[in-house]
């Protein structure tokens, strides 16, 4: 049939990656040393260990808890410390950070598992616009571990992408 319409992109051997599919589902929790500050200024250490001590840490069960101070303070490296050894228990991860910085954790050990060998001397897709919060720092750290295989790297969708990287023809 001459005038038959032939889908290009589907044909094309175009590998596309959606970061999307590597989100660790979990609910996400940010917990703000600030409100046990004396004046927001000082941790005091026993009112800071009866907080450690009476919290009811199993709210953080199963969540990413990321661990900040908000506050222009001076907070000891030890009060983090035993704030994340009260939620080890219960949280499925903990950092030290914002929950952007959290995110990209996530994303670098999600990254980490995946086996980018089957990306060698393909055509990749990196997909943009989602509906999770994908962080910047996540398509910089895939594209550090795809170009040593692919033979492009793109950004967008298939029908319509931005070039981004082509390896050199050997």
């Amino acid at each position: 049939m001459e005038n038959e319409i032939t889908n290009k992109v589907a044909t094309s051997g175009i590998i596309t990656i959606d970061l999307e599919e590597f989100y660790p589902a979990g609910e996400r929790k940010l917990i703000d040393i600030k409100a046990q500050l004396f004046q927001e200024l000082i941790l005091r250490e026993k009112d800071f260990r009866e907080y450690i001590k009476t919290t009811d840490w199993s709210v953080y069960q199963d969540c990413y808890v990321a661990i900040i101070c908000s506050a222009d303070a001076i907070v000891p490296t030890w009060a983090y410390m035993l704030m994340s050894l009260a939620l080890e228990p219960y949280a499925k991860k903990i950092c030290f950070g914002n929950l952007e910085q959290l995110e990209s954790l996530l994303y670098e050990e999600q990254l980490a598992k995946h086996n980018f060998e089957q990306y060698k001397d393909a055509r990749v897709v990196v997909k943009g616009c989602g509906k999770l919060p994908v962080p910047t720092q996540a398509y910089v750290n895939l594209s550090a571990k795809l170009k040593p295989l692919a033979k492009s790297i793109m950004y967008g969708e298939p029908c319509s992408t931005v070039p981004l990287y082509k390896a050199p023809k050997n």
